[in-house]
């Protein structure tokens, strides 16, 4: 019987059900037990025993667990029968029956002979049947109503009771479809859902549509099957409950309340896998959209920047600055067709495309940001180049018209007057003074062509000049001596240097143009240095414009009275704790850090000096930080509110207020990369000093903001850290301690195992705080230190170097009554915070000098011999 116990549905043993020889009519006994009755059959004893278990153990898996729990109750209608059957029917219930029985109620023969027997039988045979339950002989339907109420019994026993054996059968099969239905859809879904998430995303753009469509139409698919497996869901539901919906006064039998039950409870759980799976497949369709969008944007990448790439080394070939006039007119159109080709403004469409890839929160951020980096660099360089192109050929040009007009007419002009002048008629002195008049005119006409001083210029007017000098220098000569008579002697040859041809002497004009204007544009250096700085203005002015956008489009709102009633409660007086002093930082940016490095763009040099010079007024960022964590922890109460919304609306920003107050915290990050890139674009070169200093000085704000973020997380100590002097340095270590007074088995515990302490140094004090993290709110985890201990910088000594551990010193006091062990992260850490310590120390000694008389100088000399003199190792 055991091994025969297994699932079953109505359709493995839908002719045994049609057979009717037990039926679970839906009726219910007083306390809830199912009934299943074995109405009158005439070939009960011939049914095989399997078809008899799977029947009664098919039956018997209906009821819930809660009703079959109570016990079945067994009505056995023999009433036309014979003992024999009873008999059998008994003998073969109490063998086979697989449920908890809790009454077996018979309706006797109604044959006078045979009721008697049934009597004498049933008391004769009572034991045999093995049942542990009553087993109660009814003489008719009338004696069964004292037992079970009409309402749950059928009409063939007298009750009011509607089943119909057939329509039974029908739901069970139906239900039992839609249960599998329900199962096999779970279960492609599941499969599907497993197939997503185990595709690798292909690496072109051919592929991702290809994926992207056979997923969307499996998808689809699937769908259809859900919709069609509700509607079947449905559609049962309705037919199970149509006694109720067709008379108001029927009612549905417990089983039937179960059937209804377990489709809706089938049904709830295909909307649960429905919504489950539409929850992934958004997910899903997302990413496989955005790895469309990302190889597209890395395909149009790609292409933009190997046209670019291939252009800007055309364009560093592009060296000739031409030799006339028509030339270089030549070259500025060559130029232009080549920028026409440079596809910067798709280059810089495409970046702008990235940036909005980003700001949709694309999962490949990483991957796309620095490519839109590389583009607007790519755009810039080509950009820069062409301009530098542009201004060559421009100076070029201008050149070489300036050399045409004063070769032309100037030059001609004049070795025409030279050799016109007869050397026979300055002979005489009023010859020669003449001549010299001539001469004198001409050389004033250099001024009208800005050529005050034309050696400078090329050699041809170089040569013409010594012409004429030399001419003067013997006009002069003639001029002052005597008049005397001599003989005419024809003009020599070499007298009249021979005119040196146009083209010999262009080459020497672009030589000098070289030298003159582009070797500064040509220098790799300049570009760069140039690029930063322009780079460092445009940022600092769209960061003033952020700042004046945050202060009139949020603060400021929070002051009109017409939008009072949107702001929240817990936002209401909290406007400076919401945006700090972002008031202060943005008048010192617009009124005077912005025009000072706008005045460098001529002089870049002095771009260094401003950080130097401003170094004091840069700490407000310090003060903004300190702010933070309040900022933050009050935009998470009341960050979704209307107000915020509509403000975001009227500015038209895409990113929410929170984004646009963590502005300042990039901007100080963003002065010491643009101060990093220009050291590495002017080393040894005048002003890196000035630089380096610089970057310092930014340096030292980051950490003393970062070290400020540290110090206002501390709590527990009772003074005001304010009072402690500066905070030179914090960080984390190992911690033992060692004390002469006290119990020798905590010198031992503490000797050994050591403590994980946070210390911060004042000039005043050295803290050490234990490091606690918690979480906010379900956001990030945020440190707090919780103070443990303190010691005075006036009573401490330190010995640099303990044996065994280059990484660890000693601070100690009172005669090292008490030691502190203190083990780094790294040996250059250790060393950073001894020499810091030193410094201290050192300072406070020579305060001490100061102050005291000599015979005190020699205690202090005394107590602080061991830093002066660094301890150099602990025996």
């Amino acid at each position: 019987m055991q091994q025969e116990i297994r699932p079953l549905v109505a359709v493995d043993i839908i002719e045994q059900l049609h057979r009717q020889f037990a039926i679970l009519s839906g009726g219910r006994g007083k306390d809830g037990a199912p009934i299943i009755t074995f109405p009158e059959f005439a070939g009960f004893s011939d049914i095989p025993d399997e078809d008899f278990l799977n029947v009664v153990t098919y039956l018997t898996s209906i009821p819930s667990l809660e009703a079959a729990s109570i016990g079945f109750i067994i009505i056995i209608d023999r009433r036309r029968d014979k003992w024999s059957a009873v008999k059998a029917s008994l003998t073969r219930i109490a063998g086979a029956f697989p449920g908890n029985l809790q009454l077996v109620f018979v309706l006797r023969p109604s044959r006078f002979i045979q009721r008697t027997i049934a009597d004498i039988g049933i008391k004769l045979y009572r034991d045999d049947f093995k049942m542990k339950v009553p087993i109660i002989m009814l003489n008719s339907v009338s004696d069964l109503h004292g037992y079970i109420d009409k309402s749950q019994l059928t009409r063939e026993l007298g009750g009011t009771l509607e089943y119909g054996h057939s329509q039974w059968i029908h739901h069970r099969t139906a239900i039992e479809n839609f249960a599998m239905t329900v199962k096999t859809t779970a279960q492609m879904l599941q499969t599907f859902g497993t197939d997503l998430a185990e595709t690798e995303l292909p690496n072109d753009v051919q592929c991702t549509e290809e994926l992207l469509s056979a997923h969307t139409d499996h998808h689809s698919k699937l769908k259809d099957e859900l919709k069609l497996a509700v509607k079947q869901g449905a559609t049962l539901l309705t037919c199970i409950r149509e006694p109720v919906t067709r008379s108001a006064n029927s009612k549905l039998s417990p089983d039937e309340l179960e059937n209804v039950a377990t489709v809706e409870r089938l049904l709830a759980q295909l909307d649960e896998t429905e919504k489950a799976f539409d929850q992934f497949w958004t997910k899903h369709h997302l990413k496989l959209e955005q790895c469309l969008q990302l190889r597209h944007f890395e395909h149009d990448f790609r292409e933009v920047k190997l046209t670019l790439d291939n252009l800007m080394e055309a364009q560093a070939g592009f060296s000739d600055v031409g030799d006339s006039v028509t030339r270089v007119e030549h070259l500025l159109r060559e130029q232009k067709q080549l920028e026409e080709k440079g596809q910067v403004c798709k280059a810089q469409t495409l970046a702008l495309h990235g940036e909005q890839l980003i700001q949709n929160n694309h999962y490949a951020v990483d991957s796309i940001r620095p490519k839109c980096v590389e583009l607007r660099r790519i755009c810039d360089d080509f950009t820069n180049e062409t301009k530098k192109k542009y201004d060559i050929l421009g100076k070029s040009l201008e050149l070489h018209q300036q050399l045409d007009k004063v070769s032309d007419k100037w030059c001609e002009a004049g070795i025409y007057l030279l050799a016109s002048q007869a050397v026979d008629k300055c002979q005489s002195q009023e010859g020669a003074e003449t001549a010299l008049v001539e001469i004198e005119k001409f050389l004033a006409t250099a001024k009208e062509h800005q050529l005050s001083n034309p050696k400078e210029i090329l050699q041809k007017l170089e040569d013409v000049q010594e012409m004429f000098d030399k001419r003067q220098v013997s006009l002069k000569k003639l001029a002052a001596k005597q008049t005397r008579p001599v003989q005419p002697v024809a003009p020599h040859p070499e007298s009249s240097p021979k005119r040196a041809s146009p083209k010999t002497t262009r080459p020497e004009c672009v030589f000098f143009f070289h030298v003159c204007f582009a070797k500064h544009y040509n220098s790799p250096s300049f570009f760069s240095f140039s690029h930063i700085i322009n780079e460092l203005i445009e940022t600092e002015r769209v960061y003033v414009e952020e700042l004046q956008s945050i202060i009139e489009g949020y603060a400021s709102e929070m002051d009109n009275p017409n939008l009072v009633h949107l702001i929240p409660s817990t936002l209401q007086n909290k406007k400076e704790i919401l945006f700090g002093n972002l008031p202060e930082i943005y008048e010192f940016h617009n009124r005077i850090f912005l025009k000072e490095i706008e005045n460098c763009i001529e002089n870049p040099e002095l771009l260094a000096r401003c950080f130097l010079k401003r170094k004091e007024d840069l700490q407000i960022y310090e003060k903004y930080c300190q702010n933070k964590p309040r900022s933050e922890a009050l935009w998470r109460q009341c960050g979704d509110s209307i107000f915020f919304q509509e403000c975001q609306r009227k500015l038209d920003h895409k990113l929410s207020l929170d984004a646009y107050l963590l502005k300042p915290v990039q901007r100080i990050t963003k002065y010491q990369l643009l101060l990093k890139e220009m050291l590495k674009c002017s080393k040894n070169s005048e002003g890196t000093a000035e630089l380096e200093e610089a970057l310092a000085t930014v340096l030292d704000i980051i950490k003393s903001v970062n070290d400020s973020m540290h110090q206002i997380a501390i709590t527990g100590y009772e003074g005001d850290v304010s009072e402690l002097g500066k905070l030179l340095m914090q960080g984390s270590f190992n911690v033992w301690t060692d004390h002469k007074k006290g119990h020798n088995k905590v010198k031992d515990l503490a000797r050994f195992k050591p403590m994980q302490r946070h210390l911060f140094l004042y000039t005043k004090m050295l803290l050490f705080c234990k490091k606690r993290e918690e979480n906010t709110d379900g956001h990030e985890k945020t440190a707090s230190y919780s103070f443990k201990n303190s010691l005075k910088m006036s009573t401490v000594g330190i010995t640099e170097n303990v044996k065994g551990d280059n990484k660890k010193f000693e601070i100690w006091y009172n005669g090292r009554e008490e030691v502190y062990i203190i083990q780094a992260s790294s040996v250059e850490l250790k060393n950073t915070w001894i020499s810091e310590i030193r410094k201290v120390l050192t300072g406070q000694l020579e305060a001490c000098r100061g102050r005291t008389q000599n015979i005190h100088l020699h205690q202090h000399v005394r107590r602080w011999g061991p830093v002066l003199h660094s301890v150099p190792s602990q025996d």
